[in-house]
């Protein structure tokens, strides 16, 4: 009998989550770095943020997920005709998601990105106020472009994902590059995945040479030990409100 890993037991999280928005019919919350979104089948993995709403909201579904070392927006319905009616907005690709993230490395315009006509306005990233202009700035933001690179499951290493340009999914993330911090050879990023497949802007930004820094999945070289977590944040959640029509613009922007 071939022997059996040790169970991987999730590190406890400290840091509560926080509502940002609700509602009687929803929720968006502030999910923190380190907390699984669904309880693992280990009953020492229970803790998540499932389990710790379901607490005080019984009939509480998490319409998505964001990965255990992402932190930021989670949308959250509290009946399950309002799960139905937004993950169809999901499933149709209404709904917009944006990601703040530190990557190693200075990312430069002529990096290997397929496309490049994208541009997220400089209003929008005015309002998640994440922009420091400079006077080399000058109040222009030029570097931007979109990433397209098929991902599939790693049959052989579960969780992961992988490249695979021949039977992958398509997935397409766009990206406006925000800043460059010199002293630690990191460039923040802000992205926006047209598609959603698992672990989609880890692959990516690893792909064109830039890993996310705190990723422990798909690099553990030297960016890995540059944060304590992994450096990507759900910022700014878009979506038209199931019941009342409006169109919800919810924003937090990353402490880092």
């Amino acid at each position: 009998m071939q022997p059996q890993a040790a169970p991987f037991i999730v590190p406890k999280c400290l840091e509560q989550i926080t509502i940002v928005y609700q509602d009687e019919h929803l929720l968006v919350i502030n999910k923190p770095s380190g907390l699984l979104s669904l309880s693992g089948k280990h009953p020492l993995n229970k803790d998540s943020v499932h389990w710790r709403l379901v607490q005080d909201f019984p009939t509480a579904t998490l319409i998505h997920r964001l990965d255990f070392g992402t932190s930021g927006l989670m949308l959250v319905a509290l009946n399950k005709d309002i799960n139905k009616q937004i993950c169809e907005q999901f499933s149709q690709r209404t709904v917009t998601k944006y990601y703040e993230a530190i990557l190693d490395g200075e990312l430069l315009v002529q990096a290997p990105l397929s496309g490049g006509d994208f541009e997220i306005a400089d209003q929008e990233i005015a309002e998640l106020d994440i922009v420091k202009k400079s006077s080399a700035q000058k109040g222009k933001y030029e570097k931007h472009g979109e990433i397209n690179i098929p991902i599939i499951k790693d049959a052989d290493n579960f969780p992961l994902q992988k490249v695979c340009h021949q039977t992958g999914k398509q997935a397409t993330s766009q990206y406006q590059i925000v800043s460059y911090n010199k002293a630690n050879n990191t460039t923040k990023v802000l992205f926006q995945p047209i598609t959603g497949r698992t672990h989609q802007l880890r692959i990516h930004s690893r792909e064109i040479g830039h890993p996310i820094i705190g990723c422990d999945l798909y690099d553990l070289n030297q960016s890995y030990f540059k944060a304590d977590r992994l450096m990507l944040h759900a910022s700014r959640l878009g979506f038209t409100h199931p019941v009342t029509n409006q169109e919800m613009d919810i924003k937090l922007p990353a402490n880092f």
